[in-house]
């Protein structure tokens, strides 16, 4: 610009030189004027030029201070944020990632207004894995209070999931009603997810016995699917279902150290101990009586004892289940159905434990079955009604104990001995 102005002013200086040469016959009242008329035509696109180039200057440092602002500055949105998002955490991310992901899904208007948030609030390290319900152009203070949130119950607040409880004790054939009604999945999805259990990511191992029983073709998802209150992520399928809860059972057996202990205390094999712990889950309902459940169990599959038979109603109730009847009353079951020979899970007459577990147990009665105390007893019957176990070491003592509980209001059969 300087430069265009400095070439107009030459031109006019060298025409003005020109003019001059060739104006000694002009009076000199017609140079003045005529100077005058030059003069002022030069001003007037001179001031024009000064104003156009002010004008210029003004509008390059607006943009320029823009610029600069948008690099020392930190660009935020000012309210609590309109419409809605869905963000996701996963494990292991950094509050930079998480910032970027914030960012967008246009929930904030920069990462390093995030970031600013984050150090200003020690509790930003704390943001737990998940899919998150969030406002888009929140500000940033307000994004990080929004993942951070919990209800009065302690749950996260803006979490977006699934939540399912699997109560102790309940079979495999039950679960899929309770996951396909919470999830709005179709029960056949979880039926056919289950067929494959090394595929849900149960070990091999996890089936081979060591009581000479032949191992079960397809093996059984029943037992593995650990009975917590699940949290699974918006659009899981049932394999990812399935897979989550096989993935706890394995965490909690292995801070147990289930199989180890399995072997090293009792000399059998995890799958074994796992079935006992499916039954003691049945057949105690207070955590106290289940190790010696799981001693009664192991006494009478391994010890000397008549047919090395288990005589209990829970698998024969399991079978019935399984097979689409409904299941009893100890004292209920008919002759028949106690000693039916077609019954895999007919522990009358068949013996040792049965095929497969018959439940799927908590951490208590995982814990019974590799904590189960020495003793001689071959015998145990509910008390009361409350639930409590009587252990008996003689088949005598067990019949007095069935009128004990006659008396007490359970519905047990009684036997003279």
């Amino acid at each position: 610009m300087i430069d265009e102005l400095d070439l107009y002013f030459d031109d006019h200086d060298r025409g003005r030189s020109r003019h001059r040469r060739g104006a000694r016959a002009t009076p000199p009242a017609a140079r003045d004027n005529g100077r005058k008329r030059k003069k002022k035509g030069r001003s007037g696109l001179a001031m024009f030029l000064v104003f156009f180039l002010l004008a210029t200057l003004v509008g390059g440092g607006y943009v320029g201070y823009t610029k600069v602002k948008g690099y020392f500055g930190t660009e935020d949105y000012s309210g609590a944020g309109t419409g809605e998002a869905q963000i996701k955490v996963s494990d292991a991310e950094t509050l930079t990632e998480i910032g970027n992901a914030l960012y967008k899904q246009d929930v904030v208007k920069s990462t390093k207004a995030f970031i600013d948030a984050a150090n200003a609030n020690p509790k930003a390290k704390s943001i737990e894995v998940g899919y998150y319900k969030l406002k888009k152009q929140m500000k940033a203070s307000l994004a990080l209070s929004a993942l951070l949130a919990r209800n009065p119950d302690g749950a996260l607040a803006n979490k977006v999931s699934t939540k399912v409880t699997i109560p102790e004790g309940t079979i495999a054939k039950d679960i899929y009603p309770m996951l396909a009604k919470a999830t709005n999945l179709p029960v056949q999805n979880f039926i056919d997810a289950a067929k494959d259990p090394l595929a849900l990511g149960v070990p091999d191992w996890w089936f081979k016995r060591q009581d000479g029983k032949p191992q079960q073709n397809p093996p059984s998802i029943e037992g593995f699917l650990y009975p917590a209150t699940y949290d699974f992520d918006p659009g899981a399928d049932a394999k990812t279902i399935l897979t989550d809860m096989v993935g706890q059972f394995l965490a909690v057996t292995g801070e147990l150290k289930f199989d180890v202990t399995a072997q090293s205390a009792f000399g059998i094999s995890p799958y074994e101990a796992l079935i006992a712990a499916s039954i003691a889950q049945k057949e105690a309902k207070f955590a106290a009586d289940m190790p010696g459940v799981a001693r009664v169990l192991y006494n009478r599959a391994y010890k000397e004892y008549n047919c090395h038979c288990l005589g209990l109603d829970s698998t024969v109730n399991y079978w019935l289940i399984v097979s689409g009847k409904e299941a009893k009353e100890s004292g209920d079951l008919t002759n028949s159905q106690l000693h039916d020979p077609t019954n895999p899970y007919n522990t009358y007459d068949k013996p040792g434990l049965p095929p497969t577990p018959i439940s799927n147990p908590g951490k208590d009665a995982l814990t019974g079955a590799i904590t189960a105390p020495a003793s001689n007893n071959y015998y145990f019957l509910a008390i009361d009604t409350a639930g409590h176990t009587q252990f008996a070491s003689t088949y005598h003592q067990f019949c007095q104990l069935t009128h004990q509980a006659k008396a007490n209001g359970v519905n047990i059969g009684t036997c003279n001995a």
